[in-house]
């Protein structure tokens, strides 16, 4: 009997996933994988964390896109169930982006969320 791994409801874009294939390469390894997570804190109460991680735990769920991994805990899930993570290059904003219709209100700043 083979085991299954959940998978998530978070969506990496095409912009994002290049983006992240272009940092593991400068990086020069090929066992890492993105993480997802919300963690306690900020002026609305829940932050995002978004990294590289090269371990895997067994209440992870994985998605793949373009060949990345995207794990997000067990805990986080719900909280970004339905969110897109993309990448922006602009004069205005560089950097990682995250839409989540599970965020009800967010901080002046953007960093967190409720």
């Amino acid at each position: 009997m083979s085991e299954t791994v959940a998978t998530h409801g978070v969506t990496l874009t095409e912009v994002a996933a290049a983006k992240v294939k272009s940092l593991l390469e400068q990086e020069g390894r090929d066992d890492l994988r993105l993480r997802i997570a919300v963690q306690p804190g900020g002026c609305s109460g829940l932050m995002y964390q978004l990294y590289f991680d090269e371990r895997l735990f067994d209440d992870d769920a994985v998605a793949e896109f373009d060949g990345v991994e995207v794990l997000v805990d067990a805990k986080s899930a719900p909280y970004l169930d339905g969110a897109t993570i993309d990448f922006a290059d602009t004069i205005e904003r560089q950097g990682f982006t995250i839409d989540n219709p599970q965020a009800h209100g967010t901080c002046a700043c953007g960093e967190s969320f409720h």
